[in-house]
């Protein structure tokens, strides 16, 4: 070690609160270099925010990510759809969030021709959005529907009627009832890039909603926040869904009256309208 950074050491005052730092990427026990923070944390507190920024601003590439998605072995077979909201451009979009809950004409035109007839409507409709973070939706996006479409081939009975996967430039969460509208689906799952924070700019947000449509609420929805390798892994999140969506298609509802229970240990029974759970 130099001396110059020997001198560098001595002049930083520690924090007996650092150790915490072990447990959280939040900014803890930084300590002080005179009545300064030591450089070191002012340069990653700086190259967090040009993260958060570069998440923002950063274009989805939406030909990669459909192609990643062809390649996969999943139902349905067909290409995914890009589509677009009412906001042309990043400026717009971030000045105007109404304009990121519904699509574009164009976009409502290419929808109706893959609307599923009255009596027989999808079960799912996924829909990926870029959101405030392209960032997660391309880090985050295939790993979690691999989990995800496992957990749904494997286990559910009956099986899935899914719509072709719909990726949404400039949206917001509300864009998918307008999706799942059109389509004629029962249930809709968005995938949106969350607002990048100073230790997590790649944060993926899960939106389910029963029956969406045009001018719901957030209180007709359930969220799943922080979805990362970081924050809650791909299996966990996808068990987390997983018992959701089962849920809203058995209860036909979500939000505020379906309660997420996927970490309890349930047993049911058939005869009995009540269900008894059990504390580990």
């Amino acid at each position: 070690m130099s001396k110059i950074t020997e001198t560098h050491e001595e002049a930083v005052t520690k924090n007996p609160w650092r150790k915490l730092n072990a447990f959280t990427d939040a900014r803890v026990g930084l300590g002080r270099s005179g009545v300064s923070v030591p450089t070191s944390h002012l340069l990653a507190f700086q190259l967090a925010h040009a993260q958060a920024i570069d998440a923002v601003h950063t274009q989805l590439d939406v030909t990669q990510l459909s192609k990643s998605i062809m390649e996969q072995d999943w139902d349905p077979d067909c290409a995914p759809l890009e589509l677009h909201s009412r906001a042309t451009d990043r400026a717009t979009y971030l000045q105007r969030p109404d304009y990121g809950r519904l699509l574009d004409e164009a976009s409502a035109n290419k929808l109706a021709k893959y609307k599923a007839p009255s009596s027989d409507a999808y079960d799912l409709a996924v829909v990926v959005v870029d959101g405030l973070s392209s960032l997660a939706i391309e880090q985050n996006t295939l790993p979690f529907l691999k989990e995800l479409f496992h957990q749904l081939d494997k286990t559910s009975s009956p099986n899935w009627n899914i719509a072709p996967i719909c990726i949404t430039q400039q949206g917001r969460v509300a864009i998918g009832d307008d999706i799942c509208e059109r389509l004629n689906a029962n249930c809709v799952l968005v995938l949106i890039g969350e607002r990048p924070g100073l230790s997590s700019p790649d944060s993926l947000g899960l939106y389910l909603t029963w029956q969406g449509k045009v001018g719901l609420t957030d209180a007709f929805r359930n969220c799943i926040s922080n979805v990362r390798p970081a924050g809650l892994n791909y299996p966990e999140a996808a068990h987390k869904a997983h018992y959701l969506l089962t849920e809203a298609r058995n209860l036909k509802l979500s939000g505020v009256k379906l309660k997420d229970r996927s970490d309890d240990n349930i047993i049911n029974h058939d005869n009995e309208e009540s269900t008894l759970f059990l504390t580990p």
